[in-house]
């Protein structure tokens, strides 16, 4: 019997994981960084626990010496991804996580090799948004397969939960981020505004520094690529005013501050979590201005991150497969969102 851990069940997501997983008569080790709701967790879902953090490198890679596979729900990814990914890699665990940081994945991808030897998959992202976007990049290469431009972007109304916000914060001191002629590159907040029809009517949105930007390119190979997501007019504004003091929202102290005011935040309720949905889009280009665009309905972003990343761990779990890096699609196949529930 293979065993695998959830490290940071005790966060919103991390839970709401654990919780889909007891449903569904699976045996996960809960584990994370805070003893007393670890251990509650766990004592009320039946699970064994595991109480660690990341700073002891040699006592990770004990603590994972009998785990098959890592769903690291323990964010900002920014601060705990490298120590895990390290580890699994010594100790010969698959590692998965539910990240959208641009780091995170380019960290990731330069261990590819490693990983190939080590015979473990390493795949960030196996939640929203990379999952749904990323396979939409992948159908659109398939249909326009001399693509040398790609935009994506999706559009939701839900909350975001405490771990989400304090990442967007860390975020804010990198700028934004496309990709041009294959390299990602640094550019101002709100670099570029276009209306776009995500599926729910046209909007003006914006460019904003989402994982695809890293994973879209592993998965297409087309060298431009950018994100968007919608943005009113006030927060356009506000957002070219952040480009004046980007410099000071990365001192520590303006990020302990932000930080804790994010912390704050709820994710959704149960009943929006069954009820809100997200709409996705994208467009891909070649050189002679011939164009496929793609539009797609799917569940919550945080519920789709439980099915999606349950789906990603049984399939790790039930299959040998080649080590090294991977996207979402290039792991479960373009059509990976049509199987998860809330897709049209």
């Amino acid at each position: 019997m293979k065993h695998w851990m959830i490290y940071g069940a005790n966060g919103y997501t991390g839970e709401l994981i654990a919780r889909e997983a007891k449903v569904r008569g699976l045996h996960p080790i809960i584990a994370g960084r805070n003893k007393a709701s670890i251990e509650s967790l766990a004592g009320e879902l039946g699970f064994v626990s595991r109480v660690f953090n990341l700073d002891n490198q040699k006592d990770l890679v004990k603590q994972l010496v009998d785990v098959d596979l890592v769903l690291n729900c323990a964010g900002p990814f920014s601060s705990t991804a490298k120590s895990m990914i390290t580890a699994c890699i010594q100790s010969g665990a698959h590692y998965v996580d539910i990240t959208g940081e641009i780091n995170v994945f380019e960290y990731a991808h330069s261990h590819d090799a490693q990983a190939a030897a080590s015979r473990i998959v390493l795949c960030p992202g196996v939640g929203f948004d990379v999952i749904p976007t990323d396979c939409i990049a992948a159908k659109l290469k398939q249909a326009l397969p001399d693509a040398i431009y790609l935009a994506l972007g999706f559009d939701s109304n839900s909350s975001l939960s405490a771990g989400t916000a304090k990442t967007a914060v860390e975020g804010l001191a990198n700028g934004g981020k496309v990709r041009i002629n294959g390299r990602i590159k640094t550019v101002p907040f709100a670099w570029k505004t276009r209306r776009i029809d995500f599926g729910g009517g046209e909007k003006l949105a914006t460019t904003f520094p989402w994982g695809d930007v890293s994973t879209a390119y592993y998965t297409t190979n087309i060298p431009n690529i950018e994100v968007y997501v919608p943005a009113s007019k006030k927060r356009l504004s506000m957002l070219k005013k952040l480009n004046y003091i980007r410099w000071l929202l990365g001192f520590g102290m303006v990020q302990r501050f932000l930080k804790k005011k994010a912390g704050e935040q709820r994710g959704p309720n149960a009943e929006q979590l069954k009820q809100l949905v997200t709409y996705l889009w994208g467009e891909a280009k070649n050189a002679k201005g011939e164009s496929k665009v793609m539009r797609m309905i799917i569940a919550n972003g945080y519920a789709l991150t439980v099915t999606g990343s349950l789906a990603v761990v049984d399939y790790l779990l039930q299959n040998d497969v080649n080590g090294g890096y991977v996207t979402p699609s290039q792991l479960m196949g373009a059509d990976f969102i049509n199987r998860l529930p809330g897709t049209r």
